[in-house]
């Protein structure tokens, strides 16, 4: 009886080293998959700030948690999707990718086209009793949108790890990609969260007891904190059409249009620069070819909402 008893602590230790191997496995597999990921991570921590510029500085947070909410539930989805299509239709990840870039330059190219309607008197930035008094329903819809935008660039995301897990697996590729998607949305928007209340730690610190210099800091904070938007915002239109374009260019290519994706290799291989400075044209290029497919896209839908009002 005693020796079967002790038999089952060592199936235990057993199962137990087997567990934390597998544990161990997963967290590699993320950190290896997730370095891969790594741009379209920074793409997405840049571009969610311009979503939560202009809302009502009580109401930051509890949008950035609806934000990161909708990106969980994103993930999820898109775990689940690219599962099944890995093993029944994986023809399939081209064209969902040709459809999240057009989104993404739709996007960019629509907030291209709000800053010049900006500067030339035709649309304005809101004031802040505008922001004190927007209704709930105009703060629904900014999470909606940020919420769209973050279901392409994790699609990505989670699209770019699958393709660089070694592991074998049907069930290790799974919890290798939900270590993904936790880590990443926390990042992210633990990041996202911690810049946008960055003004209100400079205000707590000027209204403090404390030495010169850290009243001055915090002062510093609050007066650098809206052009610190103002880049972010830049950064993230910028990001949206080069995350949009390269997405473009690479999956016309695998669908058959090699036209763009051979421009786009023959102006990189000619310029004999480091790789910096290559990737730097490249990922231009992709802009530009971002901004124009936009264009197209911001025309079509104008167009259509225009005949939508007729009917």
């Amino acid at each position: 009886m005693s020796s079967s008893f002790f038999a089952l602590f060592d199936d235990i230790a057993v199962l137990a080293k087997a567990a934390a191997a597998s544990i161990d496995d997963v967290a590699v597999g993320a950190a290896k998959a997730s370095a891969k990921a790594a741009g379209v991570v920074i793409d997405d921590a840049a571009v969610t700030p311009q979503y939560v510029r202009g809302i009502n500085p009580k109401r930051e947070l509890p949008v950035i948690w609806r934000i990161a909410r909708g990106s969980l539930i994103n993930k999820a989805i898109i775990i689940a999707a690219i599962m099944l299509l890995s093993v029944w239709a994986p023809w399939v990840f081209p064209w969902m990718l040709l459809v999240g870039g057009t989104y993404l330059a739709y996007e960019g190219t629509e907030k291209v086209w709000h800053w010049i309607e900006t500067a030339r008197g035709k649309a304005h930035e809101p004031t802040v009793e505008e922001v004190l008094e927007r209704p709930a329903a105009e703060e629904k819809q900014i999470v909606g949108s940020a919420v769209r935008t973050d279901l392409v660039l994790s699609a990505e995301i989670m699209l770019i790890s699958l393709a660089n897990i070694d592991a074998d697996g049907w069930l290790m590729r799974l919890m290798i990609l939900i270590a993904v998607g936790l880590s990443m949305t926390g990042a992210v928007y633990g990041a996202v969260a911690l810049l946008v209340k960055m003004d209100d730690a400079g205000l707590w610190l000027m209204r403090r007891k404390a030495p010169r210099f850290i009243r001055g800091f915090g002062l510093w904070l609050v007066r650098a904190m809206p052009a610190v938007f103002r880049v972010i915002s830049v950064i993230g239109v910028v990001a949206m059409l080069w995350v949009g374009g390269h997405l473009l260019i690479a999956n016309l290519h695998e669908v058959g249009w090699h036209l763009p994706h051979d421009l786009v290799h023959g102006v990189t291989h000619a310029v004999h620069a480091p790789g910096f400075v290559t990737w730097l044209i490249d990922s231009g290029l992709s802009a530009v070819f971002g901004l124009a497919w936009g264009a197209v896209a911001v025309v079509g839908v104008s167009l259509g909402r225009r005949l939508l009002r007729r009917g």
